[in-house]
């Protein structure tokens, strides 16, 4: 079997060779004279030959040694390039990545400023798979995701971007017909749209400022794996919906739907950017990362009654 040729003793040597000392070369390579001088001295006992002739004040080249040097030298130097090269490739931000984001949400918010992510790194591109259901970052091969909830999975980092609260609503034409509920108990008796990507559990958990938490199971003609899919229903007065403000925003400023069980609250969840790993992390993620930092840290859909 061919053993695999000794790139490090080959570089050592050209690096010996080019300063014509060993104490130099270890100098420039970081490592210590007796690592460089048991390279070379491998590297003659492969290869069947002397390659310097020492003395106590000269290093010079033998006759085998000039004979291999400039080779030596290539390789040494076209490992310095490939290095360069890859970190220079690690460093700046380019190339693909595959992104997870729930649909509502990437369709309402995130695909509108994507543009100008794009103008900011045309090297970069992103493959964007929106859906409601949780993808496996790693399992799935995904470079980073936004997720809306509360994190539980620590292998995974996560760089908290905003928070995001929840509101129970209804139009006016379903108040008008079925009357507000007071209580969150009253909503067994009221037509409550579902939402199928809930985590653990279709439930309403909502808490008032005593502490008291009521947990309710919502019932009604319509449930989906999309928040958005409800909205009609709920714009004409067909039942009472649960949506995150990045969805409420805009019904809640013109009013076709309004809070109701006012002194009850729902958990607060929170956007998230979320990645397999800090380490090492591609520099088209870490800008992506930043720019989502930038752009959804105090976003337009807050809302502030």
């Amino acid at each position: 079997m061919t053993k695999f040729p000794d790139f490090e003793g080959l570089a050592m040597f050209a690096k010996v060779a080019e300063e014509r000392s060993f104490a130099r070369a270890a100098q420039t390579l970081g490592v210590s004279v007796p690592t460089v001088s048991r390279a070379v001295s491998r590297l003659e006992h492969r290869l069947g030959a002397r390659l310097f002739n020492r003395t106590s004040r000269q290093l010079a080249l033998t006759d085998f040694g000039l004979r291999l040097i400039d080779s030596a030298a290539r390789i040494y130097a076209e490992a310095e390039a490939a290095e360069d090269t890859a970190r220079e490739l690690a460093t700046r931000p380019r190339g693909l990545i595959r992104l997870a984001a729930p649909m509502a949400f990437g369709t309402r918010w995130l695909a509108p400023i994507l543009p100008d992510f794009f103008e900011l790194y045309p090297d970069i591109s992103i493959d964007l798979h929106m859906s409601d259901a949780v993808v496996d970052i790693v399992g799935d091969g995904f470079d980073a995701a936004l997720r809306i909830a509360v994190l539980p999975d620590s292998s995974l980092v996560a760089r908290r971007l905003t928070p995001v609260d929840r509101f129970i609503l209804a139009a006016s034409a379903y108040i008008d017909r079925h009357g507000a509920p007071e209580h969150p108990r009253d909503l067994a008796a009221h037509h409550c749209l579902g939402y199928a990507y809930r985590p653990r559990q279709d439930v309403w958990r909502l808490r008032n400022s005593e502490g008291k938490e009521e947990v309710i199971v919502p019932s009604g003609a319509l449930r989906a794996t999309n928040s958005q899919a409800l909205v009609p229903m709920a714009l004409r007065g067909l039942g009472i919906i649960e949506l995150p403000e990045f969805l409420a925003h805009d019904y809640l400023i013109d009013g076709r739907l309004k809070p109701i069980l006012s002194g009850w609250t729902l958990p607060a969840g929170a956007l998230y950017f979320v990645t397999p790993s800090a380490r090492s992390r591609p520099a088209k993620v870490e800008v992506l990362s930043d720019f989502m930092v930038t752009r959804l840290s105090n976003p337009a859909w807050r809302w502030r009654s």
